[in-house]
Order: structure tokens, then C-alpha cells, then sequence
């Protein structure tokens, strides 16, 4: 028998054949379009997933302020961060981060699910999220996909 049949093909940076895909998160529910998010980024609906590469697509969003959140998450849900200095722990809750940054809403949901290693902070930079529906990401021709 061909022991070459036996090789697995391995995608490379340079190789992945990486696209641009446009995602409408209006009406969406945050976590399940999170997932669906990230399973795109990391390149697991492809054939030649390679999970140590950077192979996935490039994913715009858009409509971020139209996300929902189900039962009383509006109100409960609390998003942390730190200044650096003692005693610098900062809180908001959903609600008010939809009013200030609607963008980071959809982005913490799609970083919390990614690798928390190199390859992740790599894989977030391919992610692209808009407040409207106006983006400037036209000239790559994003293929819009419904989740």
C-alpha cells in the first residue's frame, strides 16, 4: 500500500485560503451567535481546520447594538475590568456598556470562547465589529452568511 495516502494535510498560515465573511447580529442572541462567531474565526467549519494555524476567516459584524440578551442579563450581567492601580476594579452592567460601547458587547462574548494563547489574540484580530450597519470593510466583498 501508498504510505503517501497516509499523510494528513496541514494548513499554514500562508496556505489557509481565508475569506471575509459579514454576520447581521440583529435579533441574535448573544451567546449562540458568540459561538458561531468563534467557530469561524478558528476555522472548525472548514475541511483543512489545522488547530495550531491561523486558518479561519476574517468576520465582520455588524448591527452589534441589536444583539439580545435573554431574562434579566440586561440588569445582572456585570462586565469587569481593571485600571492597574489598588483598588482599581471597575464594574458595568449591561445595560450601560450597550449605551457606551455597544461594540464590546459581541466582542468579549467572541474573545471569552477563543484560545487564550497566542493563536487566540491572533484569531481576535480577524474579528470586526460594528454599532450600524455601515463598515469599511466593502472593498474585500464579504460573503454574508445567516446563523
Amino acid at each position: 500500500m501508498d504510505t503517501l495516502s497516509y499523510k494528513t494535510a496541514t494548513v499554514s498560515k500562508a496556505t489557509a485560503n481565508k475569506e471575509w465573511v459579514l454576520v447581521d447580529a440583529e435579533g441574535k442572541t448573544l451567546g449562540r451567535l458568540a459561538t458561531e462567531i468563534a467557530m469561524i474565526l478558528r476555522g472548525k467549519r472548514k475541511p483543512s481546520f489545522t488547530p495550531n494555524a491561523d486558518c479561519g476567516d476574517n468576520v465582520v459584524v455588524v448591527n452589534a447594538e441589536k444583539v439580545v440578551l435573554k431574562g434579566n442579563k440586561w440588569a445582572d450581567k456585570v462586565y469587569l475590568r481593571h485600571t492597574g492601580y489598588p483598588g482599581g476594579q471597575r464594574a458595568r452592567t449591561a445595560t450601560e456598556m450597550l449605551e457606551k460601547f455597544p461594540e464590546r458587547i459581541v466582542e468579549n462574548a467572541v474573545k471569552g470562547m477563543l484560545p487564550k494563547n497566542r493563536l487566540g489574540r491572533a484569531l481576535y484580530r480577524n474579528l470586526h465589529v460594528y454599532a450600524g450597519t455601515e463598515h469599511k470593510h466593502e472593498a474585500q466583498s464579504p460573503k454574508k452568511i445567516e446563523l
